[in-house]
Parts: structure tokens; C-alpha cells; sequence
């Protein structure tokens, strides 16, 4: 086996890059009362980018949730890296976007302070590097926002805060890349530019699991879809045909303005 220079690796790496990034076998959660994961399989391996799919309350954000440490399961199991989640620390290896959230959750703070929140598990006692104020730029640039660094997030169109909270998860370098509907509420312009971003990391090696309600502009960097219904695996494998067009059993697709109100998040990853 080679790694993408074409150079032999050796076989200890190689069963490395083998294993799967995320492992999610028979898992099962509930919110509230309601069974919301019904036994659910995923697994997604090294350099793939994975689309999950469904309509609302299918379980997709609980899955992705569920992944990041934000819903506990209450059944299966759960592997990021070879590792069990309740061993796992290296967080710095994963990047998240939560779904509909503002960038400073409230708090008043400029695009450059957010996306600087990205590098904060790449640091030590949360000192910024010069290598870690390099990293901020160079994700505003991928999402095009590198001019607007000075500028306070409270000025922000929807779709720049969008751009903004994508560029603090890259700003971290992220070798698993994890998006909730990055594309809900976002302009068309914004949907390209994002797309365009997300295709960079893809290019450097980056594993990405992204839940959406469409493919849109991501359909061409798609490998793999996963679609849930009510809880359970319907679907996976090849990006259905017809997701393109509104056609999945059950869609409800979000449309701009139509969702519930915004939530404040947090910078910290489980918090």
C-alpha cells in the first residue's frame, strides 16, 4: 500500500489509515422519552466524505451529535480513530459545525476572535503562535472572509456567520471534518463558497460527514450517502438520484427564515 505521494508505508501505518475514522455500530439514543437512534450503523473510513440524509427528526443531528459527545447513547457503540468515545481526548483531530447557531452565541466578539476559538486545542494555556494566528487567516480566506477578520460577527449577514463558524472549525486542521446542515439558510453565493472550501479540505486528505437535506453544490464531492428514516438506516451507499430533487421519502426540507430560531453555542467542542 502507498499514501497519496505514492510512497510505501508500513504495515502498522497502513492498518492506521485501514481503520475506520468513525465506527457507530447498533447505536441507539433518546431525547426525552422519544427513541430518536434506533440501532443505527455508520461508519465512515479515512478520506471519505459522507453525506447523512433524511427528513427532519429522522436522527440525523442526533447521530452527528451524538458522535461529537453532545447526546449520550444509550446502546451500541462508538469508535473515533480505533478508539472507544469514552477514551477518547484528541479533540484537536475533529472539527465541528453545529446546526443554526450564531458565531459569538450572544457575546460580542469580532470574526477573528471566533475563528481563533478553532485553534484553541492546538495551543498551550490558549497562547496564540504565530502558526496559529497563520491558520485563522488562512481559514477566513478559504471561506472569503480574510477582510472582514477586524470586523465584529454582530455585523454579519446569515451566511457570513455561517462562513465564519466553518472557518473556525478549519482553522483548526482538522483531520475529520463534521458539519450539521452547514447549507440551511445560506445564499446561493454562500452555498458556492462553502462548497469551494470544503473542496480544499477534501484535496488535502480531510474525512468529512456532513448531514444535509440536498446535496446542492457538495453533490460532486460526495462519495457515500446515508439516509435515515425515524431513527434507522434506510439507505447507504451511492447518493440517491432523486436527493437532488426534493425526493426522499418524507423530506421537509428547511427552507431560509423557516426554521426554528437560532441557538447561542459555545466555543468548546462538548460543551
Amino acid at each position: 500500500m502507498s499514501d497519496r505521494a505514492g510512497k510505501p508505508v508500513s504495515r502498522s501505518t497502513e492498518a492506521v489509515m485501514e481503520q475506520p475514522v468513525i465506527s457507530l455500530r447498533g447505536a441507539t439514543a433518546t431525547l426525552g422519552a422519544r427513541p430518536v437512534l434506533r440501532g443505527v450503523d455508520l461508519t465512515v473510513r479515512r478520506g471519505e466524505v459522507v453525506a447523512l440524509l433524511g427528513a427532519n427528526g429522522s436522527g440525523k443531528s442526533t447521530a452527528v451529535r451524538a458522535v461529537v459527545g453532545q447526546v449520550p447513547l444509550t446502546g451500541g457503540e462508538l469508535e473515533l480513530f480505533g478508539t472507544p468515545r469514552r477514551r477518547f481526548r484528541d479533540w484537536a483531530r475533529v472539527g465541528y459545525v453545529p446546526q443554526r447557531t450564531t458565531a459569538a452565541g450572544g457575546v460580542p466578539a469580532t470574526v477573528r476572535e471566533v475563528v481563533s476559538a478553532g485553534r484553541l486545542a492546538r495551543t498551550r494555556l490558549g497562547i496564540l503562535r504565530k502558526a496559529d494566528r497563520e491558520a485563522v487567516v488562512a481559514a477566513l480566506d478559504l471561506v472569503g472572509m480574510a477582510d472582514r477578520l477586524g470586523d465584529s460577527v454582530d455585523a454579519l449577514s446569515g451566511g457570513q456567520h455561517q462562513r465564519v463558524l466553518i472557518a473556525r472549525a478549519l482553522a483548526g486542521e482538522p483531520e475529520l471534518l463534521i458539519m450539521d446542515e452547514p447549507m440551511a439558510g445560506v445564499d446561493l453565493a454562500s452555498q458556492e463558497v462553502l462548497a469551494g472550501a470544503l473542496r480544499a479540505q477534501v484535496a488535502r486528505g480531510a474525512t468529512v460527514l456532513v448531514v444535509l437535506h440536498e446535496l446542492g453544490p457538495l453533490e460532486p464531492l460526495i462519495d457515500r450517502a446515508v439516509v435515515l428514516r425515524d431513527g434507522c438506516v434506510v439507505h447507504d451507499g451511492p447518493p440517491p438520484e432523486a436527493v437532488g430533487q426534493h425526493a426522499l421519502p418524507g423530506h421537509d426540507h428547511v427552507h431560509p427564515h423557516a426554521g426554528p430560531a437560532a441557538q447561542p453555542i459555545r466555543t468548546g467542542l462538548l460543551t
